[in-house]
Formats: C-alpha cells, sequence, structure tokens
C-alpha cells in the first residue's frame, strides 16, 4: 500500500525558508486522481491544509499561503516537496503529507477530515525559532 514519509530541518530561523520532501512508496504520484498534499497542525490548533500537487502536476494553495508557497515534484523519485518562505514563528507546526484520491476536487480544500485522506505521512515537527 501506499506509504509517505516526510523528511527535513526540525529547526528554521525566521525569514528563511522551510523546506520538506515527501518521499511515497508503494503509488505512483502521477496515478490518475492521486492528489499530495500538504497539511499542519500548528501547537493546539487544528489541521490546515496548505496546498497540494495534483496526478498531472497542477498545483493549488491555500489562498493565505499563496504568496509564500511553492510545491514541486519530482516524478523519476516519485516525491514531491514543499518550500515554505519567510517563514516565521507562527509557522511552526507538525507538517503532515497526505494523499486525497479523488475523481474531482474543488479547490482551496478545506480543513482535512478524519477520513478525507486515505494515506498519511507520521508527521514532522518544524520550529521556527532563533
Amino acid at each position: 500500500q501506499v506509504q509517505l514519509q516526510e523528511s527535513g530541518p526540525d529547526l528554521v530561523k525566521p525569514s528563511q525558508t522551510l523546506s520538506l520532501t515527501c518521499t511515497v512508496s508503494g503509488g505512483s504520484i502521477t496515478t490518475s486522481y492521486y492528489y499530495w498534499s500538504w497539511i499542519r497542525q500548528p501547537p493546539g490548533k487544528g489541521l490546515e491544509w496548505m496546498g497540494a500537487i495534483g496526478y498531472d502536476g497542477t498545483t493549488y494553495y491555500r489562498p493565505s499561503l499563496k504568496s509564500h508557497t511553492s510545491i514541486s515534484r519530482d516524478t523519476s523519485k516519485n516525491r514531491f516537496s514543499l518550500q515554505l518562505s519567510s517563514v516565521t514563528p507562527e509557522d511552526t507546526a507538525v507538517y503532515y503529507c497526505a494523499c486525497r484520491k479523488q475523481k474531482e476536487l474543488v479547490f482551496p480544500l478545506g480543513p482535512p477530515g478524519r477520513y478525507e485522506y486515505a494515506y498519511w505521512g507520521q508527521g514532522t515537527q518544524v520550529t521556527v525559532s532563533s
């Protein structure tokens, strides 16, 4: 089955760029109708959908984060990445990559539901601090 694994630094300084990678196994990121999302959860808060890249390479972003967010993919390595620029301490969160399979989706997506995403990474804690 599909497995996802986040990787990247656990500490980023304010104003720098946070870069994370999600490595996918057990399935191809180019398989039709699979959408690959980045989701985060700040301390004491709910899950926040940040953006996604579709099976065809199209990207989608949370409007409030669009100017600072970039999602890309490397199909040869079956992985996709997140870059969040100009980070602040408010960007401290557990970051997840997750997969949602659905023939039709309307973006931007809302707060992730418990069963909306078939596969999740374990999450990685990222702290933004000087």
